[in-house]
């Protein structure tokens, strides 16, 4: 029996499926069978190549020392958000806000599965369901199977604040499985960050559902812990005239997959990703994987992916991306940017960036690119007295500059900017 086999059998067959109402039982024992069904990933899957599932299907997780941030206060903590605190992926009811708020109806998982008819129903493991195909993403099936916790929630006005999901590690060997549900109505707005290591290792899944005319802003910032692994998705259904747009920070970690599967279904919709990932091997491992899919379904939509990683002391970066234009999907406008830069001879970055279009009046473009510092750069900020290290991290923020553009809050953009700036000025000293 193979190693996948075996992590499988112990997955599924532990019977540890959280009780659930009538609805949410549908819902999870329909991901268990088709689990079952197409089995976990493994190295000869194509779009795990380049990233070893192992330790993210084992039964058990490895230890992961918790991080210790020295005082140092934690990102958006100057930003007037409504927290939700998970710690270890139980929610923890003291240290955050009321689940209420301007245009938001926010309810626990939990507290919600437990109920016989909700309207989470016609979204929980439904907008995961359509994202396996063409490609299958097993461990969100396990996911919708097995999750024990989370958040739905329905926007229906744009709320006064950000919702901000504080993620607490303070288990060295907690496993957490996290889904959320997030239903922005027609017209309205949310903006969701979210921040913190988790887990020792986290399984995460958020699907979003944007109505028409509606915005979703999610900002997300990557705990630092050096040893945590996560696999998350982004599961995201886009109408007409609304916008979608993602970026997630990326410091330290040995294991981090990001997987977001965006369908464009509305005429004139707007969905954009984005990355900034910071890697050093020399403390820790750090593998960083960013896989994308993107499908227009429709007239005259807009989609970005703009993904960039400085990589240094034998650090790993992937990137997946591909763009999927349908026949009807005329008058689109893809774009995808992959971008390394490879701070010494031992990173290394491996992209595989697609496009399979089927309309002829479109635009649709890639590029991916490896490389060193722009020596003649450097030189000329030397040139001015401007030390080695600081022009080297000066000249990291610069490439790094066009992923952060695409937060639309201009304050989290600084906030984002700032905390980067400190990474590579820790790395320095």
């Amino acid at each position: 029996m193979s190693t996948a086999v075996k992590a499988q059998a112990a997955l599924i067959s532990a019977d540890a499926r959280p009780a659930s109402g009538a609805w949410a039982a549908d819902a999870r024992a329909d991901a268990a069978s088709r689990l079952a069904a197409m089995g976990l990933p493994t190295r000869r899957d194509e779009y795990w190549k380049w990233t070893r599932p192992d330790s993210l299907i084992s039964a058990e997780p490895a230890s992961a020392d918790v991080f210790d941030n020295q005082g140092e206060t934690l990102v958006f903590h100057d930003i007037d958000r409504l927290k939700l605190v998970f710690v270890d992926g139980v929610f923890d009811a003291d240290a955050s806000d009321a689940l209420d708020g301007e245009g938001l109806e926010i309810e626990r998982l939990s507290m919600a599965a437990t109920k016989d008819i909700h309207w989470a129903k016609d979204l929980y493991g439904v907008l995961e369901t359509a994202g396996q195909t063409p490609v299958q993403r097993p461990l969100a099936v396990y996911n919708s199977a097995m999750a024990t916790d989370g958040v739905v929630i329905r926007v229906t006005k744009t709320p006064t604040r950000p919702v901000s999901l504080i993620y607490r590690h303070e288990d060295p060997v907690s496993d957490v499985i996290l889904h959320h549900v997030i239903r922005v109505e027609e017209g309205a707005s949310l903006t969701l960050l979210e921040n913190g290591a988790a887990a020792a290792r986290f399984n995460q899944v958020t699907e979003v559902d944007v109505a028409k005319g509606a915005q979703f802003h999610h900002v997300r910032a990557q705990g630092r812990d050096h040893d945590r692994q996560a696999v998350t998705h982004i599961f995201a259904r886009v109408d007409a005239e609304s916008v979608f747009k993602s970026f997630t920070m990326t410091v330290n970690g040995k294991l981090t997959r990001n997987e977001c599967v965006i369908d464009i279904i509305g005429d004139e919709a707007v969905a954009h990703i984005a990355g900034a990932a910071l890697g050093d091997g020399a403390e820790s491992e750090f593998h960083h994987d960013d896989t994308v899919f993107i499908t227009h379904d429709a007239v005259a939509c807009e989609s970005r992916q703009v993904f960039k990683k400085v990589l240094k002391n034998g650090a790993k970066g992937v990137f997946q991306g591909k763009i999927l234009v349908k026949p009807d999907a005329q008058k689109t406008d893809g774009y995808q940017k992959s971008q390394s830069l490879l701070l010494d001879d031992d990173a290394s970055f491996q992209a595989k960036p697609e496009l399979e279009i089927y309309a002829d009046d479109v635009i649709c473009s890639h590029g991916s690119t490896t490389g060193a510092i722009d020596e003649e750069a450097l030189f000329y900020l030397r040139s001015r007295g401007v030390p080695t290290p600081i022009a080297t991290d000066l000249l990291v923020l610069a490439f790094l500059a066009d992923a952060i553009e695409e937060i639309e809050d201009e304050d989290i953009a600084a906030e984002i900017t700032g905390r980067l700036d400190a990474w590579l000025t820790r790395r320095r000293g």
